[in-house]
């Protein structure tokens, strides 16, 4: 397994700002929560000193992308009002924007119009937990924008999607909606777009590891995959443990997820990452004992 022709040396670039990403190499997007009630920090990062620190730390530890989100979409979380979203997130933004002039922001968001403002404020990236489901104009406007998108798969609402998760066929029902979502966003001349299954939002923890096998299968057109399992349910139930003790299980899975295919890592252990990354890299050398 050492000469495996990895996925990503086949995948199409991403095109960022400036910045192009060809996937020689995975990329580390590192999550920066602005929440109060996130699954594992939320409440964490609240002021201007902590946001600038942990932005510090996880660009000095290799992300390539900091992702801001301001919504919770735990399972069981409540959606708040687009008012109090931009709230959260657009002040901080431009701060982190000032303080880091040269960083990529990408924006978790489903709503279109906090797109919009988040790009005008610097933004480089729109990562959407819905896949265009919950803002029928989300498409089109990052279709203007410019930006690339994360295209991400979700059963349901974050607050009911456990209730009645996915449990058959869940590499062909992902494969099917990446189809006809990547069509509907290539006819609106739009092709700049992330691939992520959405681990944890909607499947059964056996679908989530059937996923996590054949991420492969769920590629379309060559597009780049992330995968978000950090600290995740996933890890937990297997391990019975809890989110804060879960570093040791998303390592072994971001080994196998590099190994299966993906490219980026959403993640909020930025230095354990690449240490993953790392490691793979040396692993996939080409046999040589000299």
């Amino acid at each position: 397994m050492g000469n495996k022709d990895t996925s990503f040396q086949k995948t199409k670039p991403l095109h960022m700002g400036e910045k192009i990403f060809d996937f020689s190499k995975p990329v580390i997007m590192g999550i920066l929560n602005l929440t109060p009630d996130s699954f594992y920090d939320g409440g964490k990062y609240n002021n201007e000193e902590q946001w600038i620190l942990q932005t510090q730390k996880m660009v000095e530890e290799g992300a390539g992308i900091i992702d801001l989100g301001a919504v919770s979409t735990r399972p069981g979380a409540e959606i708040i009002p687009e008012e109090e979203e931009l709230r959260r997130l657009i002040g901080p933004l431009k701060i982190l924007k000032k303080e880091f002039p040269n960083t990529l922001f990408s924006i978790d968001t489903f709503r279109s119009q906090v797109a919009i403002q988040a790009v005008d404020a610097g933004a480089q990236m729109i990562n959407d937990i819905s896949g265009g489901n919950f803002d029928r104009q989300m498409f089109a406007t990052v279709a203007r924008l410019k930006v690339p998108y994360v295209l991400m798969h979700m059963h349901g609402m974050p607050r009911m999607m456990q209730d009645d998760p996915i449990s058959t066929d869940i590499v062909k029902h992902v494969r099917h909606f990446f189809e006809e979502k990547v069509r509907q966003l290539n006819l609106l001349g739009f092709e700049n777009i992330i691939l992520d299954p959405g681990f944890g939002f909607g499947k059964t923890l056996a679908c989530n590891y059937e996923l996590l096998r054949h991420l492969e299968e769920i590629r379309i057109n060559g597009l780049p995959v992330l995968t978000g399992i950090s600290r995740k349910s996933m890890i937990n139930k297997v391990l019975k443990i809890n989110a804060g003790d879960a570093l040791n299980g998303t390592s072994v899975l971001h080994t196998l997820a590099l190994h299966n295919g993906a490219n980026l890592l959403r993640v909020h252990d930025v230095k354990e990452a690449r240490e993953v990354v790392k490691l793979m890299e040396f692993y996939n050398l080409p046999d040589s004992c000299e």
